[in-house]
Order: structure tokens, then C-alpha cells, then sequence
């Protein structure tokens, strides 16, 4: 009996074969070394959730090019795109980008060594560290992160204009973990992790360091600005401080205010967790691996969306975490609740008063579409205007659930106010030089960065006249933290 060939499998077995970084460019300390696969050319047009790469405006034909021509870097960052879409997509059904039917990504917007996401697409830059030229698009974990913002974007837009330190880096946390679950779609990166870590997840390994070859680069220029093998490494012991407490910077040893830095508290707790799911499964080979990295993608999603946008969001989204591993998947919850206490994202307490769930959790049904405001007094800042318009994380959140992170004794934080919070987190921004003021003369609170790029603007917020208001809106999520001296 003839096999019966679909129109689907027929287009499948007819494409084209394109080679490209596994994950990233860079091995640990050293700015190249990344293992290549070949893959399928991918089709970034294709739903779910389309993209578009405009700059360059025309791809290469798809086929093997070497590492180190333009060729080969559009289809690193196409087949990223595309594995973050199918990955983000399929659980995710009907999901659209925030931008519009597209997400339009520029590939070499020009010299920096950074990237971001600002609500009209993605935006890659090249930079020369040590005699080398580093392309931010050519990692699969930059290329991931920035979509991880984009698609945060779309489920939850609410936390784009939210004046909470917290809930940058939380944004920041799930570029992170965003690199990190579309990794896990690639067979031979799981079982690459799994030999590397001997079926010990929780270990540094080539999965947990994130971004290598551009934590190189800035390091050649900022020693102390990126850890010592990566950007950012998964596996970490940060532990949770009253970000209203921490320097607005510090070296990446330290944990400050900043919300790369103060991402890593999260991320860290995500990555235990991700490691405690792997064990409670039959087995940890490369199959349950998957399948962990699907149900955590389901489980943090979910939990982000019945998330009030609070100060304290991080506890929010883990207790919701919890809740929802108890609810829906068999063994998960102790793994989720030990993984986020013993980064102090929930307080003992609070994780112990987490209601179990059965069958699915109510109350996680979709936020307000827009933040209140609250109007923020800022004559002492000489900004020119008495008072200002921001979106506030409101301290009190009725649909909330009541959980918050832990101090240094294990006893709950006691959250900031509203007003308190967005004074903290407009305080970053001016002390860090990411502020811009618009259309308001007599201002002298700006703070210069003299080492920021000429080629592009920086800036992540701005005070805008809307009206008879002076409102904070932001412009652009960064990529990286740095190059700040101070860093």
C-alpha cells in the first residue's frame, strides 16, 4: 500500500536546507566556538505569529553558506525567529503582535553592541570588541529574547508604560526565559544539555549562559559589566532585595535596580523550577525534557496573564505559577514552590498559604486593559513642570493573589505605595541617563551618558506633552544593560 504523500509533507520535503548557530556564536569565555546544525529554511510568514525581516529587504537563497557572511547571519536569525514563533504560537493559539499582523525585525540597525524591542519591531545592531565585529542578530538567544519581549507584549500590554522597577525586570526576565524554552525545541541542544549537566539540570551549562559571544564583547570594553563566560547566566544565587533598596547599578557580581541585573532573581527561580519539573518526571531524557519546556511555557504564560501589575509582580506571577503547576500538572508544585522560596521571590509563608487547586484556577480570567495613573509630584527634579503623569503598578490589587517576596529574615516584604514605587523607578531612569524630555523648556534634571552610541538614541523612557499633561511613556526595551561605566 502506497503511502499517501499531504500537500504538507510534499512542501516540507521540498525545502530547502540552511545551516546556522544551535544557540549561540560564542563558548563560554571565548567569542566563537558554537556548534552548527543544519536545519530546514524557515518560512517567517507563516502563522503563527508572522515576521518579517526588512533590513536586509531581500533574503539570500536559502542554502549552506559559511559562518561570517551576511548570508549566513540572515538565516541564524530567521530560523531563531521562527522556532520562537512556533514555539510561542502553539500555545498560544490566536495570539497576535502588539505591532500588527507582522513584527518587523531590522537585522543591523547600526553600530552598538545591543538590541531592542520598541513597539514597531526588532532591532539588531553590530559593534567591534577585540578586534572582532559582533552581530547582536546572530545569536539565537539575543534573536529569542527580543521576541520574548514582543510576544510579552502582545499578552500582556499593560506592563509597557508601568512606572515599577519590578515590572522592567520581570520584561527583562522574559526575554531570558524566552531564549531558554525555544532553545529546548532544538533535539540536539537537549540532548547536548542533558550529557553536559549529567541529567543534573540545575548546573551552568551551555543553556543557562546566556548570550556568550555579546557578554565577550561588552566584557572587552566593560570588564565588569557581564558575567565572566555569558551575559547572563540562568543558574545563579541571586537572591530577592526590595529593589527600592539596591543601587540603580553595580558590577554584574552585585545585584542593583536595574532591570537586567534584577532579572536574574526571577530568572534564577524559573530555571530551579524548570530543573525540579525535569525530575519529577518518569524519566530525564530528551523527550521529558521537551515536554517540561512545554508545560512551563504554558504554566508561565497563564500565570502572566491573571497577574496583578502590582510592585511586587514577581511574586504575583510565582504564586500564580504555583497554583497553576498544582492545578494542572501532577508532581509540579513542590518543584515551582521550593525553586521560587529559596530565590526569595515568595516568602515561606506566603508559599505556604498558596491555596492547592483543583482542576482549573479561577480567577485568572484577562487584567484591565490599561494601567491607572497617578499624578507624581517632581518639582525637586527640575524637570521645568510641578507634577507629572505616570502609569502606576497599583499597591492594592484586589484580583491579586496575596503573596510577596521575601526580606533577608524570610518575613514578606511590606510593598511600597504607589507613589513610592514610581519614584524609585523614575530616580533609575534619571540617575542612569535614560530619561528624555520632550517639549519642555528649562529642564536640568537630565543626566548625559557621554559613551552612549551618536549613530541612534538610547534612551528607554520620555516625559511627553500629551494635552495639559506631562506623561512618562516608555520608548524601547534594551537588549543589555551596558556600557555604563558604572556597571
Amino acid at each position: 500500500m502506497k503511502k499517501r504523500i499531504t500537500k504538507r509533507s510534499s512542501k516540507a520535503a521540498t525545502r530547502k536546507t540552511i545551516s546556522t548557530w544551535e544557540q549561540d556564536p560564542g563558548s563560554g569565555e571565548q567569542p566563537t566556538g558554537g556548534p552548527l546544525v543544519q536545519r530546514p529554511s524557515p518560512k517567517l510568514s507563516q502563522t503563527p505569529l508572522p515576521t518579517t525581516i526588512r533590513k536586509p529587504s531581500s533574503a539570500p537563497s536559502p542554502k549552506i553558506y559559511a559562518p561570517g557572511t551576511p548570508e549566513f547571519r540572515y538565516w541564524v536569525a530567521a530560523d531563531a525567529l521562527r522556532r520562537g514563533s512556533d514555539y510561542w504560537g502553539a500555545l498560544l493559539p490566536g495570539v497576535r503582535w502588539e505591532v500588527g499582523a507582522r513584527l518587523p525585525v531590522d537585522l543591523d540597525h547600526g553600530v552598538d553592541l545591543n538590541a531592542y524591542y520598541d513597539r514597531v519591531g526588532l532591532r539588531f545592531f553590530h559593534g567591534t570588541a577585540g578586534g572582532r565585529t559582533v552581530y547582536s542578530g546572530e545569536s539565537a538567544d539575543v534573536v529569542c529574547h527580543e521576541l520574548g519581549h514582543a510576544l510579552l507584549d502582545s499578552i500582556k500590554p499593560q506592563l509597557w508604560d508601568a512606572a515599577s522597577i519590578e515590572v522592567a525586570a520581570f520584561h527583562e526576565s522574559f526575554g531570558d526565559m524566552s531564549a531558554i524554552l525555544t532553545a529546548l525545541q532544538l533535539p540536539s541542544l537537549r540532548q547536548a544539555v542533558l550529557t553536559e549537566t549529567g541529567g543534573v539540570f540545575y548546573r551552568s551549562s551551555r543553556l543557562s549562559r546566556l548570550a556568550e559571544q555579546l557578554g565577550w564583547a561588552i566584557r572587552q570594553e566593560y570588564p565588569t559589566a557581564a558575567d565572566r563566560d555569558c551575559l547572563r547566566n540562568a543558574v545563579n544565587s541571586f537572591f530577592y532585595r526590595d529593589p527600592h533598596t539596591l543601587p540603580s547599578s553595580g558590577p554584574a557580581t552585585t545585584l542593583s535596580s536595574e532591570p537586567h541585573s534584577f532579572s536574574r532573581v526571577f530568572t534564577g527561580g524559573f530555571f530551579e523550577a524548570l530543573a525540579g519539573m525535569l525530575k519529577a518526571r518518569p524519566a530525564r531524557d530528551e523527550a521529558n525534557l521537551l515536554q517540561v519546556s512545554q508545560d512551563m511555557g504554558r504554566i508561565l504564560t497563564a500565570a502572566i496573564r491573571g497577574a496583578a501589575v502590582v510592585p511586587t509582580f514577581y511574586s504575583q506571577v510565582a504564586a500564580n505559577m504555583v497554583q497553576l503547576a498544582d492545578a494542572q500538572f501532577k508532581g509540579y508544585r513542590q518543584a515551582m514552590k521550593s525553586a521560587f522560596v529559596r530565590h526569595g521571590v515568595l516568602a515561606p509563608a506566603a508559599a505556604v498559604a498558596i491555596p492547592a487547586a483543583a482542576g482549573r484556577v479561577r480567577g485568572m480570567g484577562a487584567q484591565p486593559e490599561r494601567l491607572p495613573t497617578i499624578t507624581l509630584p517632581v518639582a525637586e527634579y527640575g524637570f521645568g513642570v510641578d507634577a507629572i503623569t505616570v502609569h502606576a503598578a497599583v499597591a492594592a490589587a484586589p484580583r491579586g493573589v496575596k503573596a510577596a517576596g521575601a526580606a533577608v529574615a524570610s518575613r514578606s516584604i511590606t510593598p511600597p505605595s504607589n507613589e513610592e514605587a514610581a519614584k524609585s523607578f523614575l530616580d533609575d531612569l534619571v540617575r542612569r541617563g535614560r530619561l528624555k524630555v520632550e517639549g519642555i523648556p528649562r529642564t536640568r534634571a537630565l543626566v548625559s551618558r557621554p559613551h552612549a552610541p551618536e549613530t541612534h538614541e538610547t534612551y528607554t523612557h520620555e516625559l511627553r506633552r500629551e494635552g495639559r499633561a506631562v506623561v512618562l511613556r516608555r520608548v524601547r526595551i534594551d537588549c543589555v544593560s551596558c556600557p555604563d561605566p558604572v556597571a
